[in-house]
C-alpha cells in the first residue's frame, strides 16, 4: 500500500503497488563526515515552508520547497487540492510570520502544484539538483513539518531509484504514477511537498508517499520522493521565469 503523506487527518490517502526497476549501476553506500549534516540543514531548512490549508472540510498540514525570494513555493497537488473555498497559509522556517498563498498551478498525474506566498520577498529559493545523478546509497536528509512540527530533519540514505508507483485511483480520480526515489529517511505525514536534499545541499526530491499496511502498526517507514527533474517540467509550466538557483 503506498500511501500520500496526508496532512494531520488521519487513515489512507490512497492506496496503490510499488514494483522496482533493476538498477544500472551497483553503488556502495556513501560514508558523509558527520559535520557536513548541520552545514547542509543551516543551508536549506530556510526554503523550506510549513503550509496550513483550511477548508470546510477541515484543516491539513503540509510543507513546501521555496523557489523564488518573491514567494513561488513548490508543494504537492494533494497538499492544497482541498482549499476550494478555504486558505492557504505559509509559515516561514524559524518565523512566527506567515502569509496567505494562492495557487498558480497543480499538476494532479505527477502529484505537483505552484503557490505563491502574497505580499512576501527576500525569501532563500533552494538549489534544485539534477535527479538523474541519484544514485543507490546516497545519504539524503528530509526537511519538513510532519504531524506539524515544523522544521523537522531526518536522515537516511537512497534506498532505491526509479521505483514505479502508482497512489490512489479507488475514488473514481485518476491514479498519480511516477517513478519514485526511495529512502529510508523517516518520513509522516506532513512531509509532503518539503524536500528531499543531498549532501550538497541540492533539492533531489518532493517527498510525496510512504509505504504502509492498512493499519498504522503496519507501517514499514518506507518512503518515496517525485524526483526533482519531473517537478522541474511542472515548475516551468507555471513559472518559467529563469532564476537563480534553478
Amino acid at each position: 500500500m503506498a500511501a500520500c503523506l496526508g496532512g494531520v487527518v488521519g487513515g489512507m490517502i490512497g492506496a496503490g503497488t510499488v514494483r522496482e526497476e533493476p538498477q544500472t549501476r551497483a553503488t556502495q553506500p556513501a560514508r558523509v563526515d558527520q559535520a557536513v549534516l548541520p552545514r547542509v540543514v543551516s543551508a536549506v531548512a530556510p526554503s523550506v515552508v510549513e503550509l496550513r490549508v483550511t477548508s470546510l472540510a477541515g484543516a491539513e498540514t503540509g510543507s513546501g520547497i521555496v523557489l523564488s525570494d518573491d514567494g513561488v513555493i513548490l508543494t504537492n497537488h494533494h497538499v492544497v487540492s482541498g482549499v476550494d473555498g478555504g486558505e492557504i497559509t505559509v509559515r516561514f522556517n524559524g518565523e512566527r510570520s506567515t502569509a496567505s498563498a494562492r495557487v498558480l498551478g497543480t499538476d494532479a498525474r505527477r502529484d505537483l502544484a505552484l503557490i505563491r506566498a502574497e505580499g512576501v520577498s527576500g525569501l532563500r529559493p533552494a538549489k534544485l539538483g539534477d535527479s538523474s545523478r541519484v544514485r543507490v546509497g546516497s545519504p539524503v536528509l528530509a526537511i519538513g513539518s510532519p504531524e506539524g512540527l515544523e522544521g523537522t530533519v531526518t536522515a537516511g540514505i537512497v534506498s532505491a531509484v526509479n521505483r514505479d508507483l502508482r497512489v490512489g485511483g479507488d475514488d473514481g480520480d485518476p491514479p498519480v504514477t511516477y517513478r519514485a526515489i526511495q529512502t529510508d529517511a523517516s518520513l509522516n505525514p506532513g512531509n509532503s511537498g518539503g524536500p528531499l536534499v543531498n549532501m550538497a545541499g541540492e533539492v533531489i526530491g518532493v517527498n510525496s508517499a510512504i509505504y504502509a499496511g492498512r493499519t498504522a502498526e503496519e507501517r514499514t517507514g518506507l518512503g518515496f520522493a517525485i524526483p526533482i527533474n519531473e517537478a522541474k517540467k511542472v515548475i516551468d509550466r507555471f513559472d518559467p521565469i529563469d532564476r537563480p538557483g534553478r
